[in-house]
Protein backbone atom coordinates (compact mmCIF):
# COMPACT_ATOMS: atom_id res chain seq x y z
CA UNK A 1 0.00 0.00 0.00
CA UNK A 2 1.09 3.56 -1.26
CA UNK A 3 0.21 6.67 1.41
CA UNK A 4 0.51 9.99 1.06
CA UNK A 5 -0.27 12.49 3.45
CA UNK A 6 2.14 15.82 2.65
CA UNK A 7 -0.73 17.19 0.69
CA UNK A 8 -4.11 15.79 -0.45
CA UNK A 9 -4.48 12.34 1.11
CA UNK A 10 -3.68 9.35 -1.15
CA UNK A 11 -3.65 5.88 -0.26
CA UNK A 12 -3.79 3.61 -3.26
CA UNK A 13 -3.70 -0.54 -3.32
CA UNK A 14 -1.90 -2.20 -6.28
CA UNK A 15 -1.82 1.14 -7.69
CA UNK A 16 -6.16 1.72 -7.43
CA UNK A 17 -7.30 4.55 -5.09
CA UNK A 18 -8.78 3.00 -1.83
CA UNK A 19 -10.46 6.68 -0.86
CA UNK A 20 -13.57 6.96 -0.25
CA UNK A 21 -15.79 10.17 -1.23
CA UNK A 22 -17.56 10.49 2.37
CA UNK A 23 -16.12 12.86 4.62
CA UNK A 24 -15.88 11.27 7.78
CA UNK A 25 -14.64 7.51 6.49
CA UNK A 26 -11.94 10.14 5.02
CA UNK A 27 -11.07 10.96 8.21
CA UNK A 28 -10.93 7.44 9.92
CA UNK A 29 -8.81 6.71 6.42
CA UNK A 30 -6.80 9.72 7.10
CA UNK A 31 -5.45 9.02 10.73
CA UNK A 32 -5.07 5.11 9.90
CA UNK A 33 -3.03 6.47 7.42
CA UNK A 34 -0.73 8.83 9.54
CA UNK A 35 -0.17 5.80 11.43
CA UNK A 36 0.21 2.97 9.37
CA UNK A 37 1.68 -0.04 10.44
CA UNK A 38 1.05 0.99 14.55
CA UNK A 39 -2.19 0.12 15.99
CA UNK A 40 -4.75 3.14 16.22
CA UNK A 41 -6.98 2.71 19.00
CA UNK A 42 -11.17 2.97 18.98
CA UNK A 43 -10.51 5.56 21.51
CA UNK A 44 -8.80 7.60 18.89
CA UNK A 45 -10.77 7.14 16.24
CA UNK A 46 -13.82 8.50 17.99
CA UNK A 47 -12.10 11.49 19.34
CA UNK A 48 -11.07 12.22 15.80
CA UNK A 49 -14.86 11.83 14.63
CA UNK A 50 -16.69 13.08 17.11
CA UNK A 51 -14.23 14.91 19.76
CA UNK A 52 -15.81 15.54 23.13
CA UNK A 53 -19.61 14.39 22.21
CA UNK A 54 -19.66 11.30 20.48
CA UNK A 55 -22.75 9.48 19.41
CA UNK A 56 -24.52 6.31 21.57
CA UNK A 57 -23.53 5.03 18.32
CA UNK A 58 -19.82 5.87 17.48
CA UNK A 59 -18.39 2.36 17.80
CA UNK A 60 -21.31 0.45 15.54
CA UNK A 61 -20.58 3.47 13.18
CA UNK A 62 -16.79 3.48 13.30
CA UNK A 63 -17.16 0.10 12.64
CA UNK A 64 -19.70 0.84 9.21
CA UNK A 65 -17.04 3.19 8.20
CA UNK A 66 -14.52 0.20 8.64
CA UNK A 67 -16.41 -1.85 6.48
CA UNK A 68 -16.66 0.64 3.96
CA UNK A 69 -13.02 1.01 3.53
CA UNK A 70 -12.17 -2.65 3.77
CA UNK A 71 -14.70 -2.86 0.34
CA UNK A 72 -12.39 -0.65 -1.32
CA UNK A 73 -9.24 -2.36 -0.30
CA UNK A 74 -10.93 -5.52 -1.49
CA UNK A 75 -11.90 -4.12 -4.96
CA UNK A 76 -8.37 -2.95 -5.57
CA UNK A 77 -7.11 -6.55 -4.06
CA UNK A 78 -9.27 -7.75 -7.04
CA UNK A 79 -7.31 -6.05 -9.86
CA UNK A 80 -4.53 -7.69 -8.92
CA UNK A 81 -3.32 -11.09 -10.84
CA UNK A 82 -2.32 -14.14 -7.87
CA UNK A 83 -3.21 -11.50 -4.88
CA UNK A 84 -3.61 -14.10 -1.61
CA UNK A 85 -4.05 -11.16 0.65
CA UNK A 86 -7.43 -9.97 1.79
CA UNK A 87 -9.07 -6.25 2.83
CA UNK A 88 -8.99 -7.66 6.56
CA UNK A 89 -5.30 -8.70 6.17
CA UNK A 90 -4.80 -4.82 5.44
CA UNK A 91 -6.77 -3.07 7.33
CA UNK A 92 -6.76 -5.40 10.46
CA UNK A 93 -8.73 -5.89 13.53
CA UNK A 94 -6.45 -5.90 16.58
CA UNK A 95 -7.77 -5.83 20.25
CA UNK A 96 -8.89 -2.40 20.85
CA UNK A 97 -8.39 -0.61 17.87
CA UNK A 98 -7.58 -1.31 13.91
CA UNK A 99 -3.89 -1.11 12.04
CA UNK A 100 -3.69 -0.27 8.50
CA UNK A 101 -0.66 -2.35 6.91
CA UNK A 102 1.56 -1.13 3.99
CA UNK A 103 3.42 -4.33 3.39
CA UNK A 104 6.12 -2.42 2.37
CA UNK A 105 4.73 0.23 0.54
CA UNK A 106 6.04 3.45 0.26
CA UNK A 107 5.08 6.37 2.68
CA UNK A 108 5.62 9.62 1.94
CA UNK A 109 6.51 11.16 5.34
CA UNK A 110 8.52 8.21 6.55
CA UNK A 111 10.51 9.56 3.10
CA UNK A 112 10.78 12.97 4.18
CA UNK A 113 12.19 12.21 7.38
CA UNK A 114 14.39 9.71 5.77
CA UNK A 115 15.77 12.33 3.81
CA UNK A 116 15.82 15.74 5.93
CA UNK A 117 17.86 13.12 7.71
CA UNK A 118 20.56 12.94 5.66
CA UNK A 119 20.51 16.84 4.81
CA UNK A 120 20.68 17.68 8.73
CA UNK A 121 23.72 15.14 9.15
CA UNK A 122 25.05 17.06 6.15
CA UNK A 123 24.62 20.31 7.72
CA UNK A 124 26.66 18.53 10.78
CA UNK A 125 29.40 18.14 8.76
CA UNK A 126 29.46 21.11 6.89
CA UNK A 127 28.78 19.54 3.95
CA UNK A 128 26.34 22.70 2.45
CA UNK A 129 25.85 21.78 -1.06
CA UNK A 130 24.92 18.54 0.23
CA UNK A 131 22.25 19.31 3.25
CA UNK A 132 20.97 21.93 0.33
CA UNK A 133 20.26 19.27 -2.05
CA UNK A 134 19.32 16.70 0.29
CA UNK A 135 16.31 19.00 1.92
CA UNK A 136 15.32 20.45 -0.70
CA UNK A 137 14.70 16.81 -2.25
CA UNK A 138 13.28 16.25 1.60
CA UNK A 139 10.83 19.41 0.71
CA UNK A 140 10.00 18.61 -3.04
CA UNK A 141 7.74 15.62 -1.28
CA UNK A 142 5.14 18.28 0.05
CA UNK A 143 2.67 18.80 -2.09
CA UNK A 144 0.40 21.36 -0.08
CA UNK A 145 -0.60 21.26 3.66
CA UNK A 146 -0.39 18.05 5.41
CA UNK A 147 -3.60 16.23 4.58
CA UNK A 148 -5.34 19.17 3.03
CA UNK A 149 -8.21 17.69 1.52
CA UNK A 150 -9.56 16.01 5.25
CA UNK A 151 -11.62 17.66 7.65
CA UNK A 152 -9.55 17.26 10.48
CA UNK A 153 -10.67 16.93 14.03
CA UNK A 154 -8.65 16.74 16.91
CA UNK A 155 -6.11 13.96 16.18
CA UNK A 156 -5.43 14.94 12.40
CA UNK A 157 -5.05 18.30 13.57
CA UNK A 158 -2.44 17.82 15.93
CA UNK A 159 -0.71 15.16 13.64
CA UNK A 160 -0.92 18.27 10.99
CA UNK A 161 0.92 20.66 13.23
CA UNK A 162 3.51 18.64 14.31
CA UNK A 163 4.42 17.58 10.43
CA UNK A 164 3.98 21.88 9.33
CA UNK A 165 6.77 21.88 12.23
CA UNK A 166 8.56 19.41 10.46
CA UNK A 167 8.50 21.06 7.30
CA UNK A 168 9.32 24.30 8.58
CA UNK A 169 12.74 22.84 10.40
CA UNK A 170 14.05 21.52 7.34
CA UNK A 171 13.32 24.12 5.19
CA UNK A 172 15.04 26.63 7.74
CA UNK A 173 17.96 24.34 7.21
CA UNK A 174 17.92 24.75 3.42
CA UNK A 175 17.43 28.02 3.55
CA UNK A 176 20.63 28.33 6.37
CA UNK A 177 22.44 26.26 4.27
CA UNK A 178 22.35 28.24 1.09
CA UNK A 179 23.18 31.20 3.16
CA UNK A 180 26.40 29.63 4.12
CA UNK A 181 26.74 29.20 0.56
CA UNK A 182 26.89 32.76 -0.33
CA UNK A 183 22.89 32.35 -2.18
CA UNK A 184 21.77 35.40 -0.20
CA UNK A 185 20.45 37.52 -3.86
CA UNK A 186 19.39 34.26 -5.02
CA UNK A 187 16.98 33.61 -1.31
CA UNK A 188 15.54 37.25 -1.28
CA UNK A 189 12.24 36.27 -3.41
CA UNK A 190 11.64 33.48 -1.61
CA UNK A 191 12.08 34.90 1.73
CA UNK A 192 10.25 37.30 0.99
CA UNK A 193 6.98 35.30 0.61
CA UNK A 194 8.25 33.28 3.65
CA UNK A 195 7.85 36.02 6.16
CA UNK A 196 4.79 37.13 4.44
CA UNK A 197 3.41 33.75 5.18
CA UNK A 198 4.89 33.43 9.10
CA UNK A 199 4.60 36.62 10.60
CA UNK A 200 5.91 35.61 13.90
CA UNK A 201 9.09 33.02 12.31
CA UNK A 202 12.25 34.14 14.27
CA UNK A 203 14.53 32.06 12.06
CA UNK A 204 12.95 33.04 8.82
CA UNK A 205 12.80 36.26 9.53
CA UNK A 206 16.65 36.65 10.64
CA UNK A 207 17.68 35.01 7.08
CA UNK A 208 15.85 37.50 5.31
CA UNK A 209 17.35 40.17 7.20
CA UNK A 210 21.01 38.78 6.82
CA UNK A 211 20.24 37.59 3.56
CA UNK A 212 19.27 41.60 2.37
CA UNK A 213 22.24 42.98 4.65
CA UNK A 214 24.92 40.65 2.74
CA UNK A 215 22.80 42.01 -0.92
CA UNK A 216 23.89 45.48 0.38
CA UNK A 217 20.06 46.54 1.58
CA UNK A 218 20.67 47.39 5.66
CA UNK A 219 18.80 49.80 5.70
CA UNK A 220 15.45 47.03 4.75
CA UNK A 221 17.00 44.38 6.87
CA UNK A 222 16.70 46.72 9.84
CA UNK A 223 12.61 47.31 8.64
CA UNK A 224 12.25 43.77 8.70
CA UNK A 225 13.46 43.80 12.35
CA UNK A 226 11.37 46.46 13.22
CA UNK A 227 8.10 45.01 11.54
CA UNK A 228 8.66 41.88 13.22
CA UNK A 229 9.34 43.72 16.39
CA UNK A 230 5.97 45.52 16.11
CA UNK A 231 4.16 42.03 15.54
CA UNK A 232 5.44 40.33 18.09
CA UNK A 233 4.85 43.29 20.74
CA UNK A 234 1.40 44.26 19.24
CA UNK A 235 0.04 40.95 18.89
CA UNK A 236 1.78 38.49 21.34
CA UNK A 237 3.39 40.92 24.34
CA UNK A 238 6.87 39.81 23.57
CA UNK A 239 10.13 40.78 22.64
CA UNK A 240 12.25 39.70 19.71
CA UNK A 241 14.61 37.18 21.32
CA UNK A 242 18.04 37.58 21.86
CA UNK A 243 19.72 36.09 19.01
CA UNK A 244 17.64 37.77 16.52
CA UNK A 245 18.46 41.74 18.46
CA UNK A 246 22.39 40.93 18.52
CA UNK A 247 21.82 40.04 14.66
CA UNK A 248 19.85 43.73 14.53
CA UNK A 249 23.17 44.85 16.12
CA UNK A 250 25.92 43.23 13.80
CA UNK A 251 23.90 44.78 10.99
CA UNK A 252 24.31 48.30 12.65
CA UNK A 253 27.94 47.83 13.18
CA UNK A 254 29.16 45.48 9.91
CA UNK A 255 29.51 46.50 6.33
CA UNK A 256 27.69 44.37 3.75
CA UNK A 257 30.84 43.11 2.43
CA UNK A 258 32.04 42.11 5.96
CA UNK A 259 28.61 40.04 6.35
CA UNK A 260 30.57 36.96 5.96
CA UNK A 261 31.24 37.16 9.35
CA UNK A 262 27.83 37.12 10.53
CA UNK A 263 26.67 34.13 11.41
CA UNK A 264 24.10 32.48 8.77
CA UNK A 265 21.50 31.52 11.54
CA UNK A 266 21.45 34.45 14.17
CA UNK A 267 17.88 34.16 15.02
CA UNK A 268 16.43 32.03 17.53
CA UNK A 269 14.75 28.33 16.28
CA UNK A 270 11.73 30.50 18.58
CA UNK A 271 8.42 30.09 16.58
CA UNK A 272 5.86 32.50 18.29
CA UNK A 273 2.33 31.98 17.63
CA UNK A 274 0.70 30.83 14.75
CA UNK A 275 1.55 31.43 10.73
CA UNK A 276 -0.90 34.16 9.46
Amino acid sequence: MDIKVLGALSVRENGVSVLPTAPKPRQVLGLLAIHADQVVPVSVLVDELWSATPPRSARTTLQTYILQLRELIGTALASAENEQCTAKDILTTVPGGYRLETRGGTVDYREFERRAGVGYRAMDTEDYAGAVRQLADALSLWQGPALADIRAGNQIEMEARRWEEARLCALTQRLDADLRLGRHRELLPELTVLVSQHRTHESLHSQFMLALHRAGRSSEALDVYQRLRTTLVTELGLEPSAPLSRLQRSILTTRPDEAASVPATSGSDRLVGRAN
